[in-house]
């Protein structure tokens, strides 16, 4: 037999707990997935025993998050929950942050090449002996941008997502594509120009794909730092 402190307790306990939390464990315990509509405002206040208040407030939280999605006309539903958030926060802490230095971009460019290196594996072992027209065709407009001096950030973005996409890890993906979706953003905010040697950074993706291709795991391994080489020497001139 339960104890009354006990109950009490434990009431107070759920009450302790956010309602950004509740809101949560209800998607979960649901079993409910990207676009899957709510119930109306008035069930989940009587459901979760809330205010409405603290409803919309936790709401307000968890839209920000990506994780709720509010359409106006239809509903409350379950977000994306993409990265949007992460690359907002990480943009925005990478500008605040560049006080006359280039370290939180360098963070961020180190961590891209980990994460690249750490799939060099799988992706070698997904597209070896095969062929990609798709990156090819995007490593070909990369090299023709690159001599004619222009910049080629969709292509360099496409490329990579391609990449991740043979392999399968989607969080890999989502990871890997919000860095660069970072680095894309934050670098014109700081002022850094394109390297002067952009065409080596088209040369290293035709040679990270050439490579995979051929099952050679220690050449792909190789361009990947040769692709983030450029952007590594303007950063270490721009620290000098």
């Amino acid at each position: 037999m339960q104890h009354p402190t006990d109950a009490v307790f434990a009431q107070h306990s759920r009450r302790g707990r956010s309602v950004t939390a509740e809101l949560k464990d209800y998607i979960l315990s649901h079993e409910l997935r990207p676009g899957d509509p709510f119930p109306p405002e008035s069930t989940l206040v009587e459901q979760l025993d809330v205010s409405r208040s603290s409803l919309r407030e936790a709401i307000r939280t968890l839209v920000a998050l990506d994780i709720i999605e509010v359409r106006h006309g239809y509903g409350t539903i379950v977000g994306k929950m993409s990265m949007a958030p992460l690359v907002e926060g990480l943009a925005f802490k990478a500008v605040m942050n560049a006080s006359g230095d280039m370290s939180a971009l360098r963070e961020v460019v180190e961590i891209r090449q980990a994460l690249d290196l750490a799939m060099a594996r799988d992706v070698v072992a997904a597209l070896d002996g095969t062929e990609d027209s798709e990156l090819a065709e995007l490593v070909g407009a990369m090299q023709e941008k690159a001599r004619r001096g222009r910049t080629f950030a969709d292509e360099d973005g496409a490329f990579h997502s391609r990449l991740l996409a043979r392999v399968g890890n989607s969080l890999a993906g989502q990871l890997i594509s919000a860095l660069w979706e970072v680095h894309t953003i934050v670098t014109p905010r700081l002022g850094i120009a394109p390297p002067d040697d952009i065409a080596d950074t088209a040369a290293a993706h035709g040679e990270m794909l050439r490579c995979a291709q051929a099952g050679d795991l220690d050449g792909y391994r190789s361009a990947v730092v040769a692709h983030y080489a450029p952007l590594r020497r303007v950063l270490d001139a721009l620290e000098d």
